[in-house]
């Protein structure tokens, strides 16, 4: 099979589509045929030599996919081939074949196109887990989306509202900020024009935000506390404003509030199962009674994998980047 692969850690120049054994299911394991994938910033760190696979994953990037089931590994039932199949991996989906653990596997929501369906994984379990299995967001909640328009955001954003939460953005362009709002976002800030602690409380009179989803780590640490609740919860899912950062714990304190950090990628399989388990039970019914759906900005061929980075790195897009193959 073919796959992008990566020589040498660089720039998107160092993504090469190239030939490449085909993988071969394991006990518990379906080969899923890709149709689509999609496009994360960790596979931006993992170009670059600084986010590498989980031991015995596949080395290539890919992180969500779609496609059909091809051939069944021992000890798997309740799937047949020929299904059509999302996933949530922890590697390998740039590739025009994946072996992926059975219980990572989501139908294909009603309503939704098979190539579409690669945008839904990585971002559904994201939020899923991170807003309302750890920060518990509950209805008539105000939750804080920073990177409103993103991949993440986007589907934060409709799966706050569809529980009852008033949902606030942070975005950096009114074209987002529109989106954002049409997606149905109450409270909309441009990070490069307002700040986003006085914004919230001013929303809140003068609450803060019940919850908080943040992308930017320590660039936003210290302001985060500040525009949070009594009682508030941040849930810490990137570092793209660094690693380190002080942190006022009398502030944090005094609110009783909490922060935490996670990453899907390296949890073991059976904490990936219950998410995804989680996810068809809560999230798909929303998907399929056209409450909530997936974000597309564009698809390019798989092969055009440098130009999709490229397209990440300068931040242009609404929601998320997919690569397509025949």
């Amino acid at each position: 099979m073919r796959a992008i692969t990566i020589p040498e850690p660089g720039g998107p120049e160092a993504l090469v589509w190239d030939e490449v054994p085909d993988p071969v299911p394991g006990e518990g394991e379906v080969l899923v045929e890709v149709v689509a994938g999609a496009v994360n910033r960790a596979d931006l760190l993992q170009r670059q030599g600084f986010y590498d696979p989980p031991p015995g994953t596949p080395p290539y990037p890919g992180l969500e996919c779609s496609g059909r089931i091809a051939e069944l590994g021992p000890g798997v039932s309740g799937w047949a081939v020929g299904d059509e199949v999302c996933a949530l991996l922890a590697g390998g989906g740039y590739a025009e074949k994946v072996a992926v653990p059975a219980g990572q596997l989501l139908p294909v929501p009603e309503g939704i196109d098979l190539q579409q369906a690669a945008a839904l994984p990585e971002v559904t379990c994201t939020v899923w887990s991170n807003v309302f299995m750890i920060a518990h967001l509950r209805p008539g909640e105000t939750l804080l989306v920073h990177g409103g328009a993103s991949g993440i955001g986007t589907m934060a954003i409709q799966l706050a509202k569809a529980v009852g939460a008033k949902v606030a953005v942070t975005a950096g362009s009114k074209e987002k900020l529109a989106y954002c709002a049409d997606l149905g976002a109450d409270v909309l800030i441009n990070y490069r024009e307002q700040d986003f602690v006085e914004e919230i409380r001013t929303a809140t009179d003068g609450a803060g935000a019940d919850v908080i989803l943040d992308i930017m780590g320590a660039k936003y640490l210290e302001r985060n506390v500040k525009a949070l609740a009594t009682n508030g919860r941040i849930a810490v899912i990137g570092l793209q404003g660094g690693i380190k950062g002080e942190l006022n714990l009398g502030a944090l304190l005094s609110k009783r509030a909490a922060i935490t950090a996670t990453s899907l990628r390296a949890r073991p399989v059976a904490e990936k199962a219950a998410i995804v388990a989680a996810v068809r039970e809560h999230v798909w019914p929303l998907i399929s009674g056209g409450h909530v759906r997936p974000v597309v900005d564009r698809a390019l061929p798989m092969s055009e994998a440098a130009a999709a980075h490229r397209v990440l790195e300068e931040s242009g897009h609404i929601g998320k980047v997919l690569l397509t193959l025949p």
